[in-house]
């Protein structure tokens, strides 16, 4: 074939099968064990996926003085434990499911339209594609431009409302530097895994992408505008560890609700330090 001729068209489809692509038979040339990541991902993330759907239905051992779980706060139920609803009762007594089962919506599809989360997911659970130059096994591929996928597209709004959750959390944060009796100036190791969370949190969410347009996005001169350019470069050096700030605060939330589930069940006595 000459420099000047163009491969032969192909009509088996798009992704890896598209016009142009190499005619490569073999599903991947990597020596490697490409297999492994994927793999792991995919037992973590299914790992949190039955663990937080045990824990929201399991509608009890979520608040001991003064400890409240993150997948049930804020609680806004009137089934509520007794100091737990710092917030109030908006949902009242016509709810009669787990409080969680509202509040899980908005943290959950934040991390669920989360631009590192769907690289994670579409490869591990989709393989679409397992991993860099590895042949994906779909024929076609339309991207996130039909249903469901076209609803990842609300990402920036899932984004707003986690910062509002942020906001309780660290309230709850602060809030467990309080005694079983309600008084302030003490805390416990429960008090240490709220704070982290809190935190872990925040920089999860200030690291986003969409936290980075926000900031800076839509600017034109960068020098019209220097307190937002200053933002926008403190957002850009945590957008670099996103991933790791995703996979931290994953952890950090369900070892917080854990840790509280072991406490408010009576499994162990929460160590005060002051």
């Amino acid at each position: 074939m000459s420099t000047t001729e163009k491969p032969a068209a192909s009509n088996d489809g798009t992704g890896v099968f598209s016009p142009g692509r190499a005619r490569i038979s073999a599903k991947t040339l990597r020596v490697d064990n490409w297999w492994v990541q994927p793999t792991i991902t995919f037992i973590i993330l299914l790992s949190f996926v039955i663990y937080s759907t045990w824990r929201a239905f399991a509608n009890a051992d979520y608040f001991s003085m003064p400890y409240l779980s993150p997948f049930y706060s804020p609680c806004l139920a009137d089934s509520c434990p007794p100091g737990s609803q710092d917030f109030g009762s908006w949902i009242g007594s016509w709810y009669a499911w787990s409080p969680a089962l509202i509040i899980l919506i908005f943290p959950l599809g934040f991390r669920m339209t989360c631009y590192y989360y769907r690289k994670a997911y579409y490869r591990s659970f989709w393989m679409s594609p397992p991993a860099c130059a590895v042949a994906e096994p779909h024929k076609k591929y339309s991207g996130e431009t039909k249903f469901p996928l076209i609803l990842e597209n609300v990402h920036r709004y899932f984004f707003y409302a986690a910062l509002v959750f942020n906001v309780v959390l660290t309230w709850d944060a602060i809030a467990s530097f309080r005694n079983p009796q309600g008084e302030w100036g003490h805390a416990g190791l429960g008090t240490l895994f709220l704070v982290g969370n809190a935190t872990l949190l925040w920089l999860y969410s200030l690291s986003c992408h969409s936290c980075r347009h926000a900031v800076g996005g839509r600017l034109k001169h960068f020098s019209n505008h220097p307190v937002r350019y200053k933002w926008w470069t403190m957002v850009s050096k945590l957008n670099t560890r996103h991933m790791l700030f995703a996979w931290l605060s994953l952890f950090g939330v369900a070892f917080t609700d854990f840790y509280i589930y072991l406490v408010a069940s009576g499994a162990i006595t929460d160590p005060r330090f002051f």
